[in-house]
């Protein structure tokens, strides 16, 4: 086997969602380098694979690990690097290591995997082609909603990672942001025995959360609708109505009553009237 790091995905729930490549790559690697020595055990046991030289990495140690795991394939070693669910180095932690192991002039190799954020757009109904994933949201509301914010006007679909103890607040969040109109999936528990996948709105998605305590239990991924493009100038429609309504009334009326009808911006209803007036006088 290639001295190199292996970036090796791991079942997000069901554990037969592993590749036949990351099984080999976990057979034949000399260390494994995981974010849960404990829950790592458990996969490599459950596949039958023998004890391992396990080395724990996680958010708290990854930089003395990296050292470490540098040193190793320096020795020669193969290394495998796995966290407790999905892909290493994306909204987990690895990143750090990656950066260090190129940086030493060694090879990264990625095994890919199962991937909640795939999984959820897979069966989401949302047909915009493109997205952005955030990841987690910062844990305070009021920072929180800063980066809602910068985020509101975006066309693709946003995804989002979220725990269950912050699940109503940071829906609340989405809805006061981004209103209540939008499309939001709440995927939860993805391929897990409890896995459900609710599509609503924004604003029927806290009754949803609140009609069951179970609604509320276990990881979710969160994909919501990505703003609507502005159209440039009136709807045919609208055209048409502020068009008769002058017609038969004084701008001022015309423009007041295509408010009401329409309910477009009065503003840009008044300038197109202007407009449409000034076209029919020359």
């Amino acid at each position: 086997m290639e001295c190199a790091l292996y970036v090796v995905a791991t079942p997000i729930g069901n554990l037969r969602d592993i590749s036949l490549r990351a099984l080999d790559v976990l057979t034949s690697a000399d260390t494994v380098a995981a974010e849960d020595t404990r829950n790592t055990s458990h996969l490599l046991t459950h596949y039958g694979i023998s004890a391992k030289r396990l080395l724990a990495l996680h958010q708290h140690n990854e930089r003395g690990a990296a050292e470490k795991i540098v040193a190793l394939l320096q020795q020669g070693q193969a290394v495998a690097l796995v966290t407790d669910a999905g892909t290493p180095a994306v909204s987990d932690p690895g990143a750090v290591l990656v950066e260090a192991v190129l940086a030493a002039g060694f090879r990264v190799i990625p095994i890919p995997g199962a991937s909640a954020v795939v999984a959820a757009l897979s069966a989401s109904g949302l047909t915009t082609p493109h997205f952005l994933f955030y990841g987690f949201l910062p844990n305070k509301s009021a920072a929180r909603r800063t980066v809602l914010q910068s985020l509101d006007r975006h066309p693709y679909t946003l995804v989002f990672y979220e725990a269950p103890h912050r699940i109503l607040e940071s829906v609340a969040d989405l809805q006061l942001v981004f209103g209540d109109g939008r499309i939001v999936v709440l995927a939860r528990e993805i391929t897990k025995l409890f896995e459900s996948i609710h599509r609503c709105t924004l604003g029927e998605a806290m009754a949803w959360l609140n009609s069951d305590a179970n609604n509320q239990r276990g990881e979710f991924v969160l994909l919501v609708e990505g703003a609507q493009a502005k159209q440039d100038g009136l709807s045919a429609e609208a055209e048409k109505i502020l068009a008769v309504l002058l017609e038969e009334l004084p701008l001022k009326q015309a423009v007041q009553l295509a408010v009401k009808i329409t309910a477009l911006n009065k503003n840009e209803l008044y300038q197109r009237a202007l407009e449409l007036k000034g076209s029919a006088d020359i």
